[in-house]
């Protein structure tokens, strides 16, 4: 039976810390689905459908690869551990940079698993990307700071337009 996992996260946009994560994770999984959710927490710069663009281009710009098959989906709603049953994912993967990224991860995790029998694989983030985030990365671009070091050039692009395009609004 092939080990299937399910990498969640808003990826708005995806960072080389996520991209890393997703690597590191194709080599310990038969399938990896990597998976554009709805935080309503959050105001997403790209829609869904941007953020699984930039994340295939992502892939395929940095040749992401491993023995896992890995395919880039969304989830605009309802719970994730439902996902995971329609794909037959027995683990979901988490990447955390701290010990604060931890302590919110893991209720969540032992909720997956009380729902559904999911188990959480953490995956340390690499310590050049550990101070990244999505969040951070969106501020630096819209201050018009370089933003390469810590995202493809697919994404990088992206923002770029997407701050000239916000200027150009008003």
């Amino acid at each position: 039976m092939p080990s299937i996992a399910v990498y969640p996260g808003s990826f708005d946009p995806i960072t080389l810390g996520h991209l890393d994560i997703a690597a590191r994770a194709a080599n310990l999984f038969d399938e990896l689905h990597v998976l554009v959710v709805h935080n309503p927490a959050k105001a997403p710069r790209f829609s869904s459908e941007e953020r699984v663009e930039l994340i295939r281009a992502s892939l395929a710009e940095l040749k992401v690869s491993g023995p896992a098959k890995i395919t880039v989906d969304t989830l605009d709603g309802g719970l994730l551990v439902n996902y995971c049953k329609m794909v037959g994912a027995t683990a979901l993967v988490k990447g955390f940079r701290t010990s604060v990224d931890l302590d919110y991860e893991l209720p969540m995790a032992q909720v997956n698993r009380d729902l559904a029998g999911v188990e959480t694989v953490f995956i340390p983030a690499d310590p050049v990307h550990g101070h990244v985030s999505s969040s951070l990365v969106k501020q630096v671009a819209d201050l018009e700071g370089q933003i390469n070091k810590y995202v493809s050039e697919a994404v990088a692009c992206a923002l770029t337009t997407s701050v000239a395009n916000r200027k150009a609004q008003g």
